[in-house]
């Protein structure tokens, strides 16, 4: 590998989802620790959500690049433009992040386009000239590590370390303030709460709506907490479903709070019951308990470092990936057919988990 040390001014490319870039902010530290240098995250315009809460993160470039799959499937990118950009930018070098089964040579190609100097990255294939540092890739054949360790294990080869491998996001109080007085419109004053987050971005991680009220009823019997039903604006037919089957204490949350003050309700809830997307990552981050319905799609992408409870359940086979790569994982991990969690096993999971959790702050 080269010397990387006279970089001063590098791009990381991190064109996945949020959950993706709150992964790879220990891999980020590691950078700014080792180099003292500016970053700059190249990433999806979801993904560039959560950047302003990224202490390790200077500046960010949002762009939904063609050869990676979003929620939004027309994306149209002037790519001859965007290289001018990086150019323009004068980046001393790039790393490209990605999982086992993405490709980093299209990014690759834009960097060396653009004329970065020193491009790092994973490759399956020899990428001749497209990597002045490349690092093969043996996953998922001969191991697979989680997505935090990998990204880690790739700024390593540029002699990048970080005393601390944890997530990390801001927390600012001004957000909880904010989103304590819109919750005051819903509720009587309240300091405890438990949040279910039902959305995702693709179906074949979808837990049950019915299991979803299911769960909520028991939930509010048991606790008496208000249960805050979450997600986006497009989701908001899905979580107004969700409150108002459950009824009392459920109130249903989907475009009402900004990033921050998501990030601020969940660092303050009792426990966090969600599918496996980015908020599973933010819970981890901010070191709230949470229960994970867990579709099998990849194992790299649990919550890290997060106290939790791991919940599997089986991707149905005409909602498999077609990419082969993700197919060998597959037939390799997931052979065996997993049914969707219970409610009753979800509600068991949480009563034990928080019994750990109240015993482990006791001792």
């Amino acid at each position: 590998m080269g010397d990387w040390n006279h970089c001063k001014n590098i791009l990381c490319i991190r064109a996945d989802n949020m959950g993706d870039v709150i992964m790879s902010t220990p891999a980020f530290r590691a950078l700014k620790e080792t180099f003292d240098c500016k970053i700059t995250l190249l990433t999806s315009r979801t993904g560039a959500l959560i950047s302003e809460y990224l202490s390790q993160v200077d500046e960010v470039m949002a762009v939904d690049l063609p050869w990676v799959k979003y929620p939004e499937t027309d994306v149209s990118v002037d790519m001859i433009g965007l290289i001018k950009e990086i150019k323009d930018r004068q980046f001393d070098g790039v790393i490209i992040f990605t999982v086992y089964s993405q490709s980093a040579l299209p990014a690759a190609m834009l960097a060396y386009m653009a004329g970065i100097a020193r491009r790092l990255a994973y490759s399956r294939e020899n990428p001749y000239e497209l990597l002045t540092d490349w690092v093969p890739d043996h996953e998922p054949f001969e191991s697979i590590r989680h997505q935090v360790e990998r990204d880690l294990a790739l700024v390593s080869q540029i002699n990048a370390y970080t005393a601390s491998d944890e997530l990390s996001i801001i927390y600012k109080n001004e957000d909880y303030l904010s989103a304590k007085n819109k919750l005051s419109l819903l509720i009587p004053e309240s300091n405890s709460w438990i949040i279910l987050h039902p959305g995702v971005s693709e179906e074949k991680r979808k837990y049950p709506v019915e299991y979803w009220i299911q769960t909520g009823k028991m939930l509010s019997e048991k606790y008496r907490l208000p249960l805050f039903i979450t997600g986006s604006k497009s989701e908001k037919e899905l979580t107004d479903t969700i409150a108002n089957g459950i009824g009392a204490y459920a109130f249903s949350l989907a475009g009402m709070l900004s990033i921050g003050e998501f990030i601020a309700i969940v660092e303050k809830a009792k426990c966090v019951i969600s599918v496996n997307t980015s908020t599973i990552h933010i819970a981890a981050a901010m070191k709230t308990p949470q229960v994970v319905l867990y579709a099998e799609t990849n194992p790299q992408h649990t919550p890290w470092k997060g106290v939790h409870k791991l919940l599997p359940f089986s991707v149905l086979e005409h909602l498999q990936s077609k990419n082969v790569i993700i197919r060998y994982v597959s037939n390799q991990y997931y052979k065996q057919y997993i049914p969707c969690p219970t409610p009753q096993k979800i509600v068991m999971e949480l009563d034990e988990l928080l019994e750990n959790v109240s015993q482990n702050f006791w001792n």
